[in-house]
């Protein structure tokens, strides 16, 4: 059965893809409601949000907060359409190479030819193959490296509404507190004013109380502004309109990690940091290309057969091969690249493990030191706390002064700042730390391992 030109060119053509138009969004918005947002909590990659309900009709507590920024954020986003084109790119190395079919036909205008002559051959690249697995393996290395590149995007984005919650919240009692102390100092102001108007104060003192009244204005103000900066920076974290109002509901905790598995997850460090993981998978890549430059050394290998007419009609067939001959080049500029590419990225993992291990030794001196100042303050409140129990009475009876009462309750509002500020910073590093220190790996990326 002979096969017609037009179905064997439908057969060519009908597993080829088509094109598919994807406009760009002129009219692109970031919501402004995290219940718009569709969040997946089984696509979570930590398992305390796997197993947290997501539900934003009463309020977001931290750990909504994160699971929203997983699902919304932009760079997020991103990084998973180049997960896409990094797996598309690992298809694309698996495939083998097409064979190459070539036509010629001559037609005589002169001479004593007696027909048309005509060459059909076929031919195949012999050397894609013996390449092809080195190169398969060096995408679906790199694949690897970008999930997991994902994952610590993915983490540091949690740590990242971690803190920003946290600091939301400090910033609400730290103001709540200067909002006090800024009431204390306004009625002694005015009575300082009252008390000169009838000329029992000096204008020096009514000025001085003005200036301390002042200063503490000046506190509030700037808490203030931290608290719109806070809340612009989670919501462009969270992928929100920046006019978004969200409703954070409750308390700022992250579990404390204790030392004994700080240490050991110290040393499995490189078994539990994507980042660590996803440069080991860059460093197979990259062998598996150093492998496949040594290959490509070799001559390129080109095996095919040939069906021919000359114009005499005399027909013939036979094969070809052609090599290319390692003379001049021999791939060698290629494998000089590729092995000082494994090298870098050799001493970029010891880098990158030793920098890790340095961050967290930091943090846990950090929080040793802020454990004991915070202990030190919270002596101090006590102390002051208890002065100030017989405080009112006193000022009531007239053994206290005004002004050393006012002093004595703002030494104490301000110790209470002081303590917010060092329990602000522990939870900080706290949810850092859960970061650096790692964690077991989501189903996704173990199967991919496999």
């Amino acid at each position: 059965m002979k096969l017609r030109p037009e179905l064997l060119a439908a057969l060519l053509l009908a597993g080829c893809a088509t094109y598919h138009p994807l406009p760009l969004d002129t009219r692109a918005r970031a919501p402004s409601n995290p219940a718009d947002i569709k969040v997946d909590a089984a696509a979570m990659p930590l398992p305390a949000l796997r197993h947290h309900v997501f539900d934003p009709g009463n309020g977001l507590d931290m750990t909504e907060v994160a699971m929203l920024a997983v699902a919304n954020n932009p760079q997020l986003k991103l990084a998973r359409d180049d997960l896409g084109i990094a797996h598309a790119q690992a298809f694309a190395a698996g495939l083998l190479p097409d064979p190459v079919l070539g036509v010629a036909r001559d037609f005589p205008i002169a001479g004593p030819a007696t027909s048309s002559a005509f060459n059909l051959g076929l031919s195949y690249d012999v050397s894609a193959l013996l390449t092809r697995s080195t190169a398969k393996e060096a995408a679906q290395a790199t694949a690897r490296q970008v999930d997991l590149n994902l994952l610590w995007l993915e983490w540091q984005v949690v740590s990242a509404a971690r803190q920003l919650f946290i600091r939301r919240d400090y910033e609400q009692q730290t103001l709540a507190l200067l909002r006090q102390e800024e009431t204390l100092l306004a009625r002694r102001h005015a009575r300082m004013l009252a008390a000169y108007r009838h000329g029992d104060v000096t204008l020096d003192a009514v000025s001085a109380d003005l200036a301390s009244l002042q200063a503490v204005q000046t506190r509030v103000n700037n808490v203030e502004r931290q608290q719109v900066a806070t809340g612009q920076a989670l919501n462009s974290l969270l992928g929100l309109s920046a006019r978004a109002k969200l409703d954070l509901v409750g308390p700022a905790a992250i579990p404390t990690v204790s030392d004994a598995a700080v240490r050991r997850d110290l040393a499995e460090l490189p078994r539990r940091r994507p980042d660590l993981l996803a440069l080991e998978a860059g460093y197979q890549s990259q062998e598996a290309r150093y492998r496949q430059a040594i290959l490509q050394q070799f001559p390129a290998i080109n095996v095919g057969f040939v069906r021919a007419r000359d114009t005499g009609g005399v027909n013939t067939h036979g094969f070809q091969i052609s090599l290319t001959l390692p003379i001049f080049n021999r791939n060698r500029g290629n494998i000089a690249i590729a092995q000082a590419t494994q090298l870098r990225l050799h001493d970029e993992y010891s880098a990158r493990l030793m920098s890790a291990r340095a961050d967290i030794e930091r943090i846990l001196q950090d929080q040793a030191l802020l454990q004991r100042q915070r202990g030190e303050i919270e002596q101090g409140i006590a102390l002051t706390a208890q002065t100030l129990a017989g405080a009112d009475a006193a000022l009531a009876r007239g053994d206290l002064s005004e002004t050393d009462y006012v002093l004595l309750k703002s030494a104490w509002l301000n110790r209470r700042l002081d303590l917010l500020g060092v329990e602000q910073t522990l939870l900080e590093q706290q949810a850092a730390l859960q970061t650096l220190l790692g964690g077991p790996l989501p189903a996704r990326t173990r199967a991919a391992k496999s």
